[in-house]
């Protein structure tokens, strides 16, 4: 059964938060949910997590694991090519954005 299209469109908007992150500083699954919840998404670690490893298996993000208080933690980076996808996903953004801001909502 195909994923509702509105999921869909909201995770296209989450893959990029994740990239922007990421290319700004290594992060970690946790700091991730709690940043998204505090844009306005609902995101639990079975979305999450999922879209991390995706991410990281097309070679957009990178992981090292680190240990922090005695417990591991898997940091995640944004790639060249994930930088990539980040700036095209923002020209593509800016158009779609004054595009809806001159036809109004």
């Amino acid at each position: 059964m195909p994923a509702h299209p509105v999921r869909e469109i909201f995770l296209g908007f989450i893959r990029l938060h994740i990239l922007y992150h990421a290319r700004q500083e290594a992060v970690f699954g946790a700091w991730l949910m709690g940043d998204l919840r505090r844009r306005g998404y609902d995101v639990g670690p079975g979305t999450l997590y999922p879209t991390l490893h995706a991410l990281e298996r097309d070679g957009f993000l990178a992981s090292r694991v680190d240990v922090v208080e005695g417990r591991r933690r898997r940091m995640y980076r944004t790639t060249k090519a994930g930088a990539q996808v980040l700036r095209e996903g923002w020209r593509k953004a800016q158009t779609l954005l004054a595009e809806i801001g001159q036809g109004g909502v």
